[in-house]
């Protein structure tokens, strides 16, 4: 019998709800990228990917659509992914610095990456409609992994989408912010800014600034529930 986790990302696979994305990720799949003509594109919603006794979630926004909406695998087959799976890699949450494809043998190590919308939306907005209609796959993901203690949200998107779920009393975005929720048994939440090209191709996001997330993400979890830790730097 298939652990509730793998049902919900057959759901999710199999998702019709927003008929505009649909449209925008068939389409896309159908006419390609020049440089991915060869390949077969995914074109359906994008499960979550990674270890499910994780204690590491990472959120992003969507899949992207010559990205995961073509690969199949969340943060697999673009750019803001090589940046991401390179620092995670660094910190000992995966256990490899690229990922090419579903295929390519990466594992993530305490880790779950899955984000606020599954299908690539255009011109990387979703409605907020379309926001909601995802909201519950990510709510019951909440639900199922039990273990996570850290919450790393990757942009101000994620960030807001994970909060509309669980509130945390004076959270604000910024990068490297930390909340503890006043439940000590809900996980801590660390903002960071998202891996997209604009990002780190201007000097926003660095290399070293995604480490340090990861690293942080790393003494989080090995603080008691209770215990204090450190502000945003």
């Amino acid at each position: 019998m298939p652990s509730p986790l793998v049902l919900l990302e057959a759901r999710v696979i199999a998702c019709e709800r927003c008929p505009r994305l649909r449209r925008y990720c068939s389409e896309v799949a159908s006419t390609k990228k020049r440089a991915f003509l060869e390949w077969k594109y995914w074109g359906r919603p994008v499960p979550s990917f990674g270890d499910p006794k994780a204690r590491l979630l990472i959120i992003g926004l969507a899949p992207a659509a010559h990205g995961a909406n073509r690969t199949g695998r969340m943060f697999t087959g673009d750019r803001s992914g090589d940046f991401l799976y390179d620092a995670l890699h660094r910190t000992g949450f995966a256990s490899q610095p690229s990922s090419m494809s579903r295929e390519d043998g990466l594992k993530l190590h305490d880790c779950y990456i899955t984000a606020a919308v599954r299908c690539a939306p255009p011109d990387n907005k979703p409605s907020p409609e379309e926001t909601k209609n995802c909201a519950e796959y990510l709510q019951r993901e909440l639900e199922l992994l039990r273990q996570i203690r850290v919450v790393v949200a990757l942009g101000r998107f994620a960030f807001d989408a994970y909060l509309r779920m669980r509130p945390i009393p004076g959270a604000r975005f910024s990068h490297g912010a930390f909340a503890r929720p006043v439940n000590e048994r809900l996980p801590v939440l660390i903002a960071s800014y998202h891996p997209s090209q604009q990002n780190t191709f201007t000097g926003k996001l660095t290399m070293a600034m995604l480490v340090d997330v990861f690293r942080r993400a790393h003494e989080a979890l090995e603080l008691p529930p209770a215990s204090p830790t450190r502000g945003p730097r």
